[in-house]
């Protein structure tokens, strides 16, 4: 179906990812998997690109304040097989934390080095006994005495791009747990990774998003002055809250990218691979079953796109990013196991991007919230 949100610029853009891509990182790419990560001075060149704060115009980036870029580059990676590591955490999810409630200061002081790749972020949530119970959250950060700097003691898990990170946004509790109000006291502290008392532990293995690294963190009594403090104290929760719909809405658009990417290699490897004297896309259930995938993906399209538009004009709300990521990743995964499928044996191969996508993208029904919990959002819109 034809699509209405890409303009000439957007295809222009599309051209700079797709060469790029090509030149600087599918020659590699196993390199990075078996790294762990990419280089670290790769987001040097996705910043020299102006990718890496787009809507950071006064602190050195590109200067739209338009989402769709997010989308073409979604699909410029999903279609080549591959992934820019962390880049859609530190672009996506924690840009709008700094932009929004960062002071003039901060801003001043982080930006720039965001948008250049000076300065990777991570953002720090989830803790072994939190996962998407955000409120539940035991990290603490004491003031100190003096009212110069918090104390943060506790850990996370599964943050990505924690192993490489230089700043590290992470949520604690400010004060003490009140179970008659479990979202009060969360505060958001931007954590220099060089702070004493820091320490970056176990490298989670995964079965997928193999060249991006997801970590285990640990706080020891670590030091954070309060000029670090990013927004209010105790109004953390909040927002976290508004910005889960642009982190909801990046998962959904990877899962519309790599669907519909997912499509195209089963299409091309069907076409070239024979069984009985003849292609695989010759048989009649070939035929039917990307048949039954097409239409998948221009529903996941659909609601995407819109949800996409939404979100550009500032009226994306939490149910409807919900809803987009729920439709979005649960299809997605249907899609891509049928096109594995028609891969056979070798969609089993790693060497094939079918695999990769396949491996990647189960976690989108994981992370950013579950599956279940969007049900649960979705049905309290409804009144349930």
């Amino acid at each position: 179906m034809q699509r209405r949100i890409f303009t000439e610029d957007h295809e222009a853009f599309r051209k700079t990812i797709r060469d790029f891509i090509a030149k600087e990182v599918t020659p590699v790419y196993h390199d990075w998997e078996k790294q762990g990560h990419p280089p670290r001075e790769f987001y040097n060149r996705l910043g020299d690109l102006g990718v890496l704060g787009i809507e950071a115009e006064e602190f050195g980036g590109g200067g739209v304040s338009d989402f769709t870029y997010s989308l073409v580059i979604a699909e410029e990676t999903s279609a080549a097989g591959v992934t820019f590591g962390s880049y859609s955490v530190h672009s996506n999810l924690i840009l709008p934390y700094l932009m929004e409630y960062g002071t003039q200061e901060q801003k001043e002081r982080w930006i720039p080095g965001f948008c250049s790749g000076d300065l990777m972020f991570a953002i720090a949530m989830t803790e072994p006994g939190t996962g998407s119970d955000l409120a539940n959250i035991a990290t603490t950060a004491k003031l100190s005495e003096d009212g110069s700097h918090y104390v943060l003691d506790g850990a996370k898990t599964f943050i990505t791009g924690g192993a490489l990170a230089d700043r590290i946004l992470v949520v604690a509790r400010t004060t003490p747990f009140d179970p008659e109000n479990r979202r009060a006291g969360l505060s958001i502290l931007v954590v220099d990774t060089k702070a004493e008392g820091f320490a970056v532990g176990r490298k989670i293995e995964k079965i997928g998003l193999k060249a991006s690294d997801t970590a285990e963190l640990s706080f020891d009594s670590v030091k954070v002055p309060v000029e670090d403090l990013l927004g209010e104290e105790g109004a953390g929760f909040k927002y976290l809250s508004h910005n889960l719909a642009q982190e909801r809405l990046t998962i959904a658009i990877g899962a519309s990218a790599t669907a519909a990417a997912a499509v195209q290699h089963a299409i091309a490897y069907t076409k070239e691979r024979d069984v009985f004297g003849k292609p695989v896309a010759a048989f009649q259930n070939t035929k039917f079953v990307l048949a039954e995938c097409s239409a998948e993906v221009e529903a996941i399209r659909a609601i995407v796109d819109r949800a996409l538009e939404l979100h550009n004009e500032g009226e994306l709300t939490v149910p409807d990013a919900a809803r987009a990521k729920l439709f979005a990743t649960e299809t997605a995964g249907k899609v891509i196991d049928k096109c594995l499928q028609l891969h056979g044996g070798y969609g089993y191969v790693l060497e094939y991007p079918i695999a990769r996508l396949y491996a990647d993208t189960r976690v989108t029904r994981i992370y950013g919230g579950t599956s279940e919990v969007m049900k649960t959002i979705i049905a309290k819109d409804l009144g349930l």
